[in-house]
């Protein structure tokens, strides 16, 4: 009998840095969905599929077809999608819920899985620092900010992220290869003293773009790494929590 396993992966980024590299990229990322799909009994996504995405009244970015689809085939099996926003998608509304059934969280949740307790999440904004971002994301997310960047053409509106984006993604790319330690893993901080009140099994987030896997006292802290240098994905068939490297 085939054993049913979840999945997680995060930060595909797909739109970065050109369009060529994020469609053969999206093809490798099909090609793993294809890979799983008849032992997935779970999908999770943990945030930065896009490298940009917000959701127009009447628009949508352009692009990513083949990946929705895969999506769409997943949720029409009744194979479960679950999408964790990121600080490049955190602006997905009610499109993909409601055209392709994927359920939407928008913070870290506490689920369990396989009787193993999970913390599950993006990773941005969690722990000491980075507090010139928790301040930006505050704005982000503010519903006033995003009703009136909805009235910038998408043309200007969407031309500016992806301008920001990689002048984000050129500021702090080195720092996203380096172990930093310990003591300066800000998410390794929040799951340090979380696990002093509320302990689970496992900690499992992207945003890092780094693939990392640390022990906490009685617990996993995993990041899942990204798609644009690693491809990199988790794997849980209710026993161990493996994380594997997906290659062509």
């Amino acid at each position: 009998m085939l054993t049913k396993k979840i999945y997680f992966a995060s930060d595909f980024h797909l739109g970065a840095p050109n369009a060529s590299k994020s469609f053969e990229r999206e093809l490798k990322i099909c090609a793993w969905l294809d890979s799983i799909e008849s032992d997935c009994e779970h999908l999770f996504l943990m945030g930065d599929v896009f490298d940009f995405w917000f959701e127009y009244k009447h628009v949508i970015p352009k692009g990513y077809i083949r990946l929705l689809g895969r999506l769409a085939r997943f949720t029409d099996k009744n194979i479960p999608v679950t999408l964790f926003t990121g600080n490049h998608d955190m602006w997905a509304f009610d499109y993909l819920e409601k055209e392709i059934g994927i359920k939407i969280y928008r913070a870290p949740i506490d689920l369990v899985l396989k009787e193993k307790k999970f913390h599950l999440g993006h990773g941005d904004g969690l722990g000491p620092g980075d507090y010139k971002y928790k301040i930006l994301k505050k704005v982000f997310e503010n519903k006033l900010c995003q009703r009136l960047f909805g009235f910038v053409h998408p043309n200007l509106g969407i031309g500016l992220a992806d301008f920001l984006s990689k002048r984000s993604r050129a500021k702090t790319g080195h720092t996203d290869e380096v172990f930093l330690g310990e003591e300066r893993e800000w998410l390794i901080q929040y799951c340090k003293e979380r696990q002093k009140t509320n302990p689970v099994d496992y900690y499992l987030f992207g945003h890092r773009h780094l693939p990392i896997e640390h022990s906490i006292n009685d617990a996993t802290y995993i990041n899942i790494g990204d798609w644009i240098k690693y491809s990199t994905y988790a794997e849980f068939d209710g026993d161990k929590l493996l994380l594997k490297y997906f290659n062509l």
